[in-house]
Formats: structure tokens, sequence, C-alpha cells
């Protein structure tokens, strides 16, 4: 073929690629922007921003580690990142339909009349085909277009699933710190249980009853000590289970040998809650529902274009010859051009359906736009809630363990010097143990609660 024709074929090719080319669909959240709210409800204070390395507020870098290492090795990962890469296959390869197919081709022929006595007659030929449908309408852009926007519902799918694993990974990473704290609570307690237990034995034994000295005493003090010693097994047992479930999320073979810190960190002070109308920009589950909206308005698009006429051009050229060696040098041009045009006069109604169901698939989109939206709202409503609620859980129950670590001390005292009876001392020294684990708890459930309240706002986080 002369390198005048393929120049020109490609040139032809550029022009109705660049002609088929798409763009995303535009955004369909205004009525959703118009119903949120100016101010959150469960928060009265001045909105502070939204924190953008939430992960590095809780002030470890060990947890930091620990989330970068789940999002390089979580399988969970690896399938999100494949289906992104698959949505993004995908919209590259929308709109074919519009353009051009080129075809190479090459044939040959002998053949032998036996017993006629003729010749054999040859023939050889290459052609290059050209097919090409036109998008004059845009129906194909309009396909491409919603292709894209799932891909980009994809992309967002995809930053949600990193955010939800780096929320696991720090709410393991802070049940085990809060395991290690128990577990040592537990060692004080049963060093307690068995120090009160010497001392009643001692007095027992010296048969001191007007002392308050009894055998009801010291069994209760023996069992305050199994109930302990069962209490520590317990906690250790929680401990390893926290160990092996934070290496499952990071990725690693649950071999149980994970530490994880010695005690809880603070909760960060400041609550940052943003605008109401910024989460709608920012929550990628929210943008996502709007671009699988945006994706179902282009297909009902797409759909309506199906009732014009498509035309179909088509071209090709070659060259023939009776010898095999000259083909490519053959002066023996073969060339031909054609246009079609397809008009749908009547379908049996499947145009006419095809409408009305992306009409309906557009209206759910829009449904469940609405649905995430609120859902959204709610997420950080009940999160901004639950700090100011759990808060007060945690002043009180540290009031509370303050006034009962004093009464168990004036107990223990008083049991000493000879004045106290048993089982005021056995009360206050249960009360002190029991909040302090409370106090334990209370903490890693605010904890627990300043990430979701991070997921609800769509914050980001940025790992090394």
């Amino acid at each position: 073929m002369r390198r005048g024709q393929l120049c020109l074929l490609s040139v032809g090719i550029g022009i109705s690629l660049a002609a088929c080319s798409a763009t995303a669909p535009e955004a369909r959240i205004d009525s959703e922007l118009e119903f949120a709210p100016s101010i959150w409800s469960a928060r009265k204070e001045a909105n502070t921003p939204v924190d953008h390395d939430w992960v590095k507020s809780f002030g470890d870098a060990s947890l930091s580690k620990l989330v970068n290492e789940a999002l390089t090795k979580n399988p969970d990962m690896t399938v999100a990142a494949e289906r992104l890469v698959r949505a993004q296959i995908a919209a590259n390869v929308a709109g074919a339909g519009g353009r051009p197919e080129v075809t190479l081709g090459a044939s040959g022929n002998k053949q032998e009349l036996g017993g006629m006595g003729f010749g054999r007659p040859e023939s050889y030929g290459v052609d290059l085909n050209v097919g090409w449908e036109p998008d004059i309408w845009g129906r194909y852009r309009k396909e491409q277009s919603a292709a894209i926007a799932d891909a980009q519902a994809s992309q967002q799918q995809y930053r949600a699933a990193r955010s939800s694993l780096a929320a696991q990974v720090c709410k393991a990473w802070f049940a085990l710190a809060e395991s290690n704290q128990q577990v040592k609570l537990a060692e004080e307690a049963l060093k307690t249980y068995e120090s009160t237990q010497s001392s009643i034995q001692d007095r027992f034994e010296r048969d001191m009853q007007a002392e308050g000295g009894s055998a009801s005493q010291l069994r209760l003090s023996q069992t305050d000590v199994a109930t302990a010693k069962a209490e520590l097994s317990a906690r250790k047992s929680d401990r390893e289970m926290a160990q092996r479930q934070l290496e499952l999320i990071v990725g690693r073979y649950p071999a149980g040998k994970e530490q994880g810190k010695v005690k809880l960190p603070k909760v960060p002070k400041q609550v940052p809650a943003g605008l109401p109308s910024e989460l709608l920009l920012r929550r990628p589950d929210i943008i996502s529902a709007e671009r699988q909206y945006a994706a179902a308005g282009a297909r009902v698009r797409e759909a309506e274009l199906a009732v014009y006429p498509s035309f179909r051009l088509t071209g090709s050229s070659g060259f023939s010859s009776s010898e095999l060696g000259n083909v490519i040098n053959s002066d023996m041009g073969v060339w031909s051009l054609g246009i079609g045009v397809t008009q749908y006069l009547f379908s049996g109604g499947r145009i006419l359906g095809e409408i009305n169901s992306r009409r309906s698939v557009d209206r759910e989109a829009a449904a469940q736009l609405h649905r995430t939206v609120l859902q959204g709202f709610a997420e950080v409503e009940q999160a901004l809630a639950m700090e100011k609620w759990l808060a007060q859980r945690e002043r009180d129950i540290n009031e509370a363990f303050e006034l009962a670590a004093e009464a168990s001390q004036a107990a223990e005292d008083d049991f000493r010097d000879g004045n106290g009876d048993v089982l005021t001392l056995f009360l206050a020294q249960n009360r002190k143990i029991v909040l302090n684990t409370q106090v334990v708890s209370i903490r890693r459930l605010r904890l627990n609660n300043r990430v979701d309240l991070h997921l609800a706002l769509g914050g980001g986080f940025y790992i090394k």
C-alpha cells in the first residue's frame, strides 16, 4: 500500500477519534446541597476545620506505621484496587462503537480444474478495510461519559475502603492497648485480694474473732482471690485475641506477637466538625453515589438518542495480483467507499422500554444519593452527640473512681488499725477495681468514637 494512502487513512482515524472523545457528566448534587443545614444540631460550639491527617492526630508513630502496612498488605485493598482498575478500563473501552474499526486482510486462491485440460488460475490480494459509525448525535459519547462516571464512583469507593481499613487498624490498636492495661489492672487486683486474704488469714489464725476474724470472712477473701485469677486469665485471653485480630487486619499471619502500647493514648481535644455543606463534597460514599446518579442520567440520554438514525461509513483499499510476490508492489489498486443509513421505524417497544427502564434506574439512583446523604448527616450527628456524652461519662467515672480509691484506702487503714469491718473493706476494694477497669474502657470508647467521627466527616489522612 502506498505511503500516501496510509497517511491519509491515519489522519481520518485521528479526526474521528477526537470527535468521539467524552468527558465526565456534570455534578447532580445541587438539590442535596440545599438540603444541608448551616450548623450541626449536636454541636453548638464553633465549627473547627476537618482534620486532614487524622491518623497522626492520635500522636502515635507506631499506629501510623501499622496503617501504612495495612494499606500495602491487606488483601481487601488489593481487591478494591483491582475493581478500580477494571472500572478505568471499562471507561476507556466505552464508546468504542463510535470509533473506526480497521482490519487488514490477505487472501489467496489457487484452483485446478481437473480433467478439463485447463490451466491453474491463481489470485492473491491484500486489503485494508475501515468501518465507522460517526457519533453525530453523541450517543456513544454519552455511553462513555456514563462509564467515566462509573470509574469516578469506583475511585471514591477505593478511597472509602482505604479510610475504612485505617479506621479498623486504629480500633484494633486501641483494643490491644486497652487489653494491655486491663491485664495490668487485673494483676494489681489479684495482688490486692491476695494481700487482703493474707491479713484475714493471719487474724483468723490468731483467733481474733472479736476483732472481726471469722471463717466466713476468710472464705470470702479466698473467693475474691480465685475470682481475680479467673479475671486475669480472661484478660490475657482477650489480649491474645486482640493481638491476632490486629495482625490479621494489617495483613500479617495472626501469630499473636504484636505487643502494642502499654496504655491508651489521650483523646485529642479538638473535635473537627467542619461545615455540614462541606460533607457532601468530601465524603467518598456521597461522592460515589452522586457519580452513580450522574452515570444513570447519561445513560438515559444515551437511550433517548438511540431513536435517531445512524450512519455507517465503510471503505477499503488494497491490491491484487496473480503473482504472490507482486502483491505488495502491484499497481492494480482496488478501492471502494460506501455509506449506509439506518432508521428504526418499529422496534416492538424495545427502544421505548429501554428508555423507561433507564429512567427508573435514574430515579432509583437519585433516591440512593438522598439516602446516602441522610445517612452521612446522621452518622456525623450521632458521633458528635456521642463525643459529648462519652466525655461526660469519662468525667463522672473518673470522679467515682477517685472517691472509690479514697474509700478503699480508708477501709484498708481502718481494718489494719482494727477499727473497720472486713465487709466494708471487701466492698470498697471491689468498687475501686471495677471503676478502674471502666475508666480504661470508657477511654477506648471515646477513641473509637473519634475514629467514627473522622470517618463520618470524610477526613483524609497522609501516610508515608
